[in-house]
């Protein structure tokens, strides 16, 4: 089983406007509502493999309400902590000529609630996996992730960590299974920018060296990059296609490679499914298929990085 945590998830509104303008009324020329949090579309893309997840979290009110619905509808089981008061958040996705996004704000999550998740969480076993992914919820400690892997270590739960600044930084120490950094997430943590693919692997290696088990580099176009447990350095390259929607990319790469893993048990080919199924989302109006994933497999091709 795999299970996701999405502490701050939403209803994701997205409204195309021909040629939107300020002060002044637009119309939409199409109109869409999905599911939306990074824990949610690795949930999703999972389940879309053929992989048994369950979705945690939180959520509260009438958007909360309908939130569960959606998940519903696309066959992904959900184990959530409703809150007794705000709303969860509605995320606008405006697309003209350009993309521009209002995220909403979200409940504020109390002591009590975040609790009922970590004893939650002590339901899990050894053979399960847990993905911590997104921004905290208003209300959390900074270190509600270094706290659950800290909880799940006990136990030698394997845990997959999609963050960046701190709180990526704050769980290093923990050994989490894997972690997902983009290249700007890396080189941010860092206070560099990557320039090359050599800055890109001596970054990746450095955040293995200080404690995460697998480091997965998402780098668009350029393809990834994969330290792997035992410290071998990989590179695949990115299939071609024509990027359409760029949401929830990472998170398919995420479920892509746990996908992978767990039907070869070889990093390599985890590598590769990621990658794949993180470009079939990207060149997809929805979160990738099964099908639209394995299309892309005979495309990439994957190097040991020395």
């Amino acid at each position: 089983m795999i299970i996701t945590v999405t502490c701050n998830p939403s209803i994701d509104y997205i409204v195309s406007v021909k040629e939107f303008g300020t002060r002044r009324l637009n119309r939409a020329t199409d109109e869409r509502i999905l599911p939306g949090g990074k824990g949610i579309n690795v949930s999703i893309v999972l389940h879309n493999l053929g992989l048994d997840t369950v979705a945690y979290g939180f959520c509260a009110g009438e958007t909360g309400d309908l939130l569960l619905s959606l998940l519903k509808k696309v066959q992904v089981p959900t184990d959530f902590i409703h809150l007794d008061s705000g709303f969860t958040r509605i995320n606008v996705k405006l697309r003209s000529s350009g993309e521009t996004e209002i995220n909403g704000k979200g409940p504020s999550v109390s002591q009590g609630a975040f609790d009922a998740l970590l004893s939650k969480l002590q339901n899990v076993t050894a053979s399960d996996i847990v993905v911590l992914s997104g921004s905290l919820a208003s209300g959390m400690p900074e270190v509600t992730y270094q706290r659950i892997l800290q909880d799940l270590r006990k136990i030698n739960v394997r845990v997959v960590v999609d963050a960046s600044g701190n709180a990526l930084r704050d769980v290093l120490p923990e050994r989490p299974f894997m972690v997902k950094p983009n290249k700007t997430e890396l080189g941010d943590l860092f206070g560099v920018t990557l320039r090359s693919a050599n800055d890109t692997v001596y970054y990746a290696r450095m955040i293995h060296q200080m404690g995460a088990r697998n480091v997965l580099v998402s780098l668009g176009p350029e393809g990834a990059v994969l330290v792997d447990e035992a410290g071998e350095t990989w590179k695949a390259n990115a299939p071609e296609g024509v990027v359409v929607n760029t949401i929830g990319a990472g998170d398919s790469m995420v479920a892509g490679f746990l996908s992978g893993l767990s039907s070869t048990g070889d990093a390599r080919e985890a590598l590769r499914l990621g990658l794949c199924a993180g470009s079939a989302s990207a060149f997809s109006e929805f979160l990738a298929t099964q099908k639209e994933i394995l299309a892309l497999l005979p495309q990439v091709r994957v190097e040991s990085v020395r």
